[in-house]
């Protein structure tokens, strides 16, 4: 397995909304082929940013109300939160995927919290 953290219903609201640094969440399951394609993606981006930013994986089977709440309707779906709100969402496995969510994490440690 991984070195990702996952996250549970129960620590979702301690772990990513109170955090100082943005988050990359992986909303994922066991059965989903796409999700499995994003995995090694997760991982290198907290290998390159694990000390910016926290990565996250979630498997939406064994905590269905924090993905029911933030209204996500297909998986693999990754959501970038910062200052506890969502600040990007990624839906499916798309090419470049990397780079994107790496731009995307960058910009926002850059940036000023609200």
């Amino acid at each position: 397995m991984s070195n990702v953290q996952a996250v549970t219903d129960g620590d979702f609201e301690s772990l990513v909304l109170k955090s100082d640094v943005p988050v990359l969440v992986d909303f994922w399951a066991t059965w989903c082929g796409p999700c499995r394609m994003i995995a090694p993606i997760v991982e290198q981006i907290h290998g390159e940013l694990g000390d910016k930013v926290k990565v996250m994986k979630m498997d939406i089977d064994e905590n269905p109300a924090t993905p029911m709440s933030l209204g996500i309707m297909s998986i693999p779906t990754v959501i970038i939160f910062k200052d506890g709100k969502p600040a990007e969402r990624t839906v499916g496995y798309r090419p470049n995927m990397k780079g994107d969510l790496t731009a995307k994490l960058e910009a926002l440690i850059e940036a000023p919290s609200s």
